[in-house]
């Protein structure tokens, strides 16, 4: 089963989160925040694999080529121009779908691939752990996401998405079956919240609510829970002592006090989850 932890703006602790809690479940752990991959850096994993991400792009046949622009005119991405009798490309653009292939009527386009990114994988404190990282200046991270969740181990899965509510979460959640979203009790955190709570409704999976820097009063985000039902599966206080921690790299589930907090969190992850 695939769990994803999203939030509607970053700073909300998410991969605090989503480290913790896959220790606390004893799953696997799923990084595909591939712009900024930042849970290894908690859970420290022995990396035993590395694959590279490829995409297609198009190569044109200079010799073939007679300029007629009708693959410019079918790209929907503007990865090819006309320009002065030339066409032009750019290879970061192209979304790989075969159009300028398909109406290219002199057959001088063909099909090549570049690397984007890569997937790691290994073990740290006897769970699987994997990441997808992009290249630097690369603007698409979809493709380096649909490879490392097409091939998730068996079993749970805890799948640290990026934050927001962009295509790169979309293409996240639609693999999961459940949803954790981290928030924490202020204006900005509430807003984006809200937006992220619209998303996953969209996909009909069950989800909860995680406060992250709680002061543990009556705050705007529990308000909200109540108002709409929303069940809450735990909070975070808001302690120096976990900055530090988090400051140092080290996991709070090595600390006893907290890792009282993410088990119990672990237990109510299963109820709301109606997950067994």
């Amino acid at each position: 089963m695939n769990i994803a932890v999203l939030s509607g703006k970053g700073g909300t602790g998410k991969t605090t989160v989503s480290t913790n809690i896959a220790l606390a479940l004893k799953a696997n752990y799923v990084d595909c925040d591939v712009e900024e991959p930042n849970g290894f850096l908690f859970l420290k994993p022995h990396i035993e694999k590395t694959e590279q991400v490829k995409v297609e792009y198009p190569f044109i046949d200079d010799e073939k080529c007679i300029s007629c622009g009708l693959c410019v005119e079918v790209c929907e991405f503007n990865a090819l121009a006309k320009v002065k009798g030339d066409i032009i490309l750019f290879q970061k653009l192209c979304h790989g779908c075969g159009a300028c292939k398909i109406i290219c009527k002199q057959n001088a386009l063909s099909y090549r691939h570049r690397e984007t990114g890569k997937i790691e994988k290994g073990y740290a404190k006897n769970i699987k752990c994997l990441r997808g990282v992009l290249n630097v200046g690369e603007p698409m991270a979809v493709p380096v996401i649909k490879q490392l969740l097409e091939n998730v181990p068996e079993g749970v899965n805890i799948i640290d998405c990026s934050p927001g509510t962009s295509c790169n979460v979309v293409n996240t959640i639609k693999y999961a079956k459940g949803a954790m979203l981290v928030t924490e009790p202020t204006e900005f955190g509430f807003h984006d919240l809200k937006m992220a709570v619209e998303l996953v409704k969209i996909f009909n999976i069950p989800f909860g609510i995680i406060i992250n820097k709680d002061n543990g009063e009556d705050n705007i985000i529990r308000k909200y829970c109540k108002e709409e039902n929303i069940p809450l599966i735990g909070s975070i206080v808001y302690s120096k002592n976990i900055a530090e921690i988090y400051s140092k790299g080290d996991i709070l589930y090595n600390n006893a006090k907290y890792k009282k907090l993410f088990d119990h969190m672990a237990e109510s992850v299963l109820e709301v989850l109606k997950w067994n």
